[in-house]
């Protein structure tokens, strides 16, 4: 009897065995922590080796560094400080001469020298440059940050550069003439203090150089000009005073960025001379403008 019992108790414990050690062997559980771009996996070995002394629980890293899936966050306002532009300019002239010969601006110098014609007022275009310092522009979103209004504030400076011996002076009251001489240098610098306000269109906003268009107009203030020459027999002179320009400069003005590479071009809306001088001179721009957007 005793026996019998012993072979039952034997029996019952070895089935006892048989069920955990299949409930061991089934369960596989990972324990997973997701920290920023650390994927942390703690995995359960599935059964305990005899004599084995490493640890039955080991621990994986899993480092994520592709950041594709995520979303990036865009300013509703955005700065870009200190934009750089460089380009070129001339003057689209519609001057009627006959007419404005007799407004007393344009002088007649002695008979050897002429009247001032369209040929005196002739630009290098080689040479006439534009270039404009943005102190800052802005970007404000309006809709999903595809369309944004931009604005902002500069300097803008423009150098027109004569091939004849054009002269501006400013006493005993502003006048232009042809010199006598011939100059080696003679350009006449106007400078603007000037806000744009622009309509800005761009399609992949989360794109740093990708294709966007920018269209609007400027208001400039006028902060300076000057006719500088330079000669063999007069050295390097400076003349200073206002020459009868326009206190306000207002333009039509757009810039297209592909890329890296930034196009911008401005176009006047009122003449650069004020109206009792009789010209007609409308002076636009294009170049390449250095800006993050």
């Amino acid at each position: 009897m005793y026996m019998k019992q012993l072979m039952m108790m034997l029996a019952f414990s070895g089935l006892t065995q048989l069920s955990f050690a299949q409930t061991d062997t089934t369960q596989k559980q990972n324990d997973t922590i997701t920290v920023g771009n650390f994927v942390i996996i703690k995995k359960n070995r599935p059964e305990k080796v005899e004599n084995d002394n490493s640890k039955d629980e080991r621990v994986k890293i899993n480092i994520n560094f592709n950041n594709n899936n995520r979303v990036k966050k865009l300013n509703n306002v955005s700065t870009n400080w200190f934009i750089f532009d460089l380009g070129f300019t001339n003057l689209i002239d519609n001057t009627d001469y006959t007419a404005a010969q007799g407004m007393g601006y344009l002088k007649t110098g002695r008979p050897v020298d002429g009247v001032v014609t369209q040929n005196s007022m002739a630009l290098n275009s080689g040479k006439s440059s534009n270039a404009n310092l943005w102190f800052f522009m802005q970007k404000l979103n309006v809709s999903k940050h595809v369309l944004n209004l931009k604005y902002g504030l500069g300097l803008e400076m423009y150098n027109f550069r004569y091939d004849r011996s054009l002269s501006y002076r400013n006493t005993p009251m502003p006048y232009a003439f042809n010199d006598s001489i011939s100059f080696s240098k003679n350009k006449l610098y106007v400078g603007y203090l000037t806000v744009p306000f622009m309509i800005n269109i761009n399609p992949y906003p989360t794109k740093k150089h990708a294709f966007s268009m920018s269209f609007g107009v400027s208001a400039g203030y006028l902060v300076g000009s000057h006719n500088k020459q330079i000669s063999a027999e007069r050295g390097k002179q400076k003349y200073y005073g206002d020459m009868m320009l326009q206190p306000w400069r207002f333009a039509a003005i757009g810039e297209i960025g592909l890329g890296p590479v930034r196009l911008y071009g401005s176009y006047s809306l009122n003449n650069l001379h004020k109206e009792s001088t009789g010209l007609k001179q409308t002076p636009y721009a294009v170049g390449l403008r250095f800006s993050n957007w």
